[in-house]
């Protein structure tokens, strides 16, 4: 029983260690307080918003370029060229 206690007893205070040492890490610290919170989530909102509209951007080009090279066949040539002058627009024509 003795024994069983002891070992209750190390992982007690090995959980209680390993607490401390997560209450100390940076990012707890940001998390509780305010200022710090509202700023890190605008960063990290602005973040996000950059890279959907690049990795969009990217995206949608290439798919383009692949549309353009596929105009001359003859199934789906039509469909593809109407495709383009939608994107493309009034200034493409």
């Amino acid at each position: 029983m003795q024994e069983m206690w002891k070992k209750l007893h190390i992982q007690t205070k090995h959980i209680n260690e390993q607490l401390l040492q997560l209450n100390n890490h940076k990012l707890v610290h940001t998390y509780n307080s305010l200022p710090r919170f509202i700023w890190f989530s605008l960063l990290k909102g602005i973040a996000v918003g950059l890279g959907s509209v690049l990795g969009a951007t990217v995206v949608l080009s290439f798919v383009v370029y692949i549309l353009s090279q596929m105009e001359f066949i003859p199934i789906i040539g039509e469909w593809v060229s109407a495709i383009l002058e939608v994107v493309r627009g009034p200034e493409g024509n």
